[in-house]
């Protein structure tokens, strides 16, 4: 029986466009990290599990963009 792979690959656009969208999320996260600080609002845990996830998934999206939509 033939064994099939799976194969995983982007085109140079695309592993621009994902590596874009996760250098947003990481500015994302920056300005929301630096939100928590200001007193008057509210949620401030909150905020930072929201920033750490939007810093998980630019991460992942990186790592992704990296390896196999060739950017870098």
């Amino acid at each position: 029986m033939p064994r099939m792979t799976v194969i995983f690959a982007l085109t140079r656009h695309t592993g621009r466009r994902v590596a874009e969208v996760g250098f947003l999320l990481l500015l994302f996260a920056g300005i929301w990290l630096a939100a928590t600080q200001l007193p008057q609002l509210k949620l401030r845990a909150l905020r930072t599990v929201v920033a750490g996830v939007a810093l998980a998934i630019a991460g992942v999206l990186l790592i992704i963009a990296t390896r196999w939509g060739h950017f870098g």
